[in-house]
């Protein structure tokens, strides 16, 4: 039996986003317990150049229901990047996963090969549905999951990668 394009996009993504959400109960109780203001976390970076892990979030969000979207022929949601605290990225992060549960497998028949036409700031990106998920899709969401991680990580969080994969 074959994978399918749904199997390989929703429940991978469904999954890595609750971990997430776990991530964010932990940030926010070591906040709690050290004292820290959230914001501290929240505009944390791994680098000066890199984006806050509150736009880490926000951008795992996007490449989540964006590409599922997609590939499922739906309209994405569009979401206003206004999340300021644990609670409004908890709530935006159950808002994905709620698109996410809308989807079903049948959208994704034939999306290996739909074309996917992805306009960016300075350019336009054009693949077939597959290599859109495999060499695009997936490892940006990846990257910006991992980057959230790392951030929570390297600021003294105590998770580890039992967190990162969720259960």
């Amino acid at each position: 039996m074959s994978l399918s394009m749904y199997a390989a996009t929703v429940p991978p993504m469904r999954h890595m986003l609750k971990s997430l959400k776990a991530l964010l109960v932990k940030a926010e109780a070591f906040c709690t317990a050290r004292k820290i203001e959230p914001e501290v976390l929240l505009s944390a970076r791994l680098f000066p150049d890199m984006l806050p892990f509150v736009r880490q979030i926000q951008i795992a969000s996007d490449n989540a229901k964006g590409p599922a979207g997609r590939l499922a022929g739906a309209e994405v949601p569009k979401m206003e990047d206004n999340e300021k605290t644990f609670a409004d990225l908890q709530a935006r992060l159950d808002r994905t996963i709620a698109f996410l549960d809308t989807l079903k497998p049948e959208q994704f028949e034939g999306a290996d090969e739909r074309d996917i036409v992805l306009p960016l700031r300075n350019r336009t990106l054009e693949f077939k549905g597959a290599t859109y998920l495999t060499s695009f899709a997936l490892p940006n969401f990846h990257f910006h999951v991992t980057t959230a991680y790392a951030i929570l990580r390297h600021n003294g969080v105590e998770i580890g990668k039992q967190d990162y994969l969720g259960g």
